[in-house]
């Protein structure tokens, strides 16, 4: 075991499958010689070659066609987009090819791709840079999305992403990158995709979020605890494919729920979580299951983020309103 932030966590999984399969390749901005924005690409370009690990010119475009057409002769590519605010100069490659590869090729071919990209609010990033636009990947039909909320997932969940044979969207908060450590192997391990994660058990209400919005839902289940309720806390790490088996489970046995995003209400993620537990679980509800968001405008500026983005303490205050119902 050692001591890893997020940040450092994806690198130690990247250069396991550059090790593991010659077939892997990592290219985007800056991603070579410079490690890539937030450097979690670093030294990786030394260790493993240019061939292996190379720059592409400021064109998300071009790399989105780059990475379809190594997918379709064999290779494993795990492209970077620099911010996922950028994923409008590349949405034709991801949700028009890459998305149906397979489908249109009646199984001939895939898209073996994994693209990273951070995203997320609360380090006040220039406009575009933070969006939070997973919505609008888990409702493009072929497309896994997947949102790790801590270092340990991180790795394990970038490197079944790696050998997956479909495509992924692997979304990194740029908040949890260096904001804490923990225990992760330095040897190689999976967690599979669509599997949730029970963060915290509890019984009086279940919290349902994911990437940094876990930490504080955390935070909140365990102030809740000191006023007496026991809130359990799922981290949904995969949000396409939904794993509706632990959500339902977990309904079931609280009888309560919130749903916890840091993307607007609009957008999608926490309202189609209600919409399952209501289709699969309404008998088992004491309480309609509420949601925290952030509000239905375009990403706040810097120094309005404060204010605009969910807390701990907004989901203390949903959480009192489900279970005083």
């Amino acid at each position: 075991m050692a001591q890893m932030t997020m940040i450092q966590a994806i690198t130690d999984a990247l250069r396991t499958e550059l090790k593991n399969d010659e077939n892997v390749l990592v290219f985007g901005e800056d991603v070579g010689k410079n490690g890539g924005v937030f450097r979690a690409t670093e030294n990786l370009q030394k260790e493993f070659g240019e061939d292996r690990v190379f720059d592409t010119p400021l064109a998300e475009s071009g790399i989105g066609g780059i990475a379809i057409g190594l997918g379709l002769q064999g290779y494993r590519p795990v492209p970077e987009i620099q911010f996922f605010g950028f994923l409008f100069e590349v949405m034709d490659s991801v949700a028009g090819q890459m998305s149906r590869m397979r489908y249109r090729s009646g199984g001939r071919y895939n898209s073996p791709i994994t693209i990273r990209s951070p995203f997320g609010g609360g380090v006040h990033t220039p406009e575009m840079h933070a969006d939070s636009l997973e919505g609008l990947m888990a409702q493009t039909p072929g497309l896994k999305v997947v949102i790790p909320s801590s270092p340990y997932d991180a790795k394990g969940l970038l490197i079944s992403s790696i050998r997956d044979n479909d495509p992924v969207i692997f979304l990194e908060h740029m908040k949890l990158y260096r904001s804490f450590r923990e225990d992760v192997p330095e040897e190689e391990y999976t967690i599979p995709l669509g599997v949730a994660s029970v963060k915290r058990e509890g019984k009086d209400l279940s919290i349902i979020t994911y990437g940094a919005m876990v930490q504080e839902s955390i935070k909140a289940a365990e102030e809740l605890e000191k006023e007496g309720y026991s809130v359990e806390v799922i981290d949904l790490r995969t949000i396409a494919p939904l794993d509706i088996d632990t959500i339902i489970a977990s309904v079931e046995k609280t009888g309560r729920a919130i749903v916890v995003q840091e993307a607007q209400k609009q957008a999608g993620i926490a309202a189609n979580v209600v919409a399952e537990i209501n289709d699969r679980a309404i008998l088992s509800l004491d309480a309609p299951v509420l949601r925290v968001t952030a509000a239905d405008t375009v990403f706040a500026f810097s120094q309005a983020e404060p204010v605009w983005l969910p807390n701990y303490k907004d989901v203390i205050e949903t959480a009192k309103k489900v279970l005083n119902f």
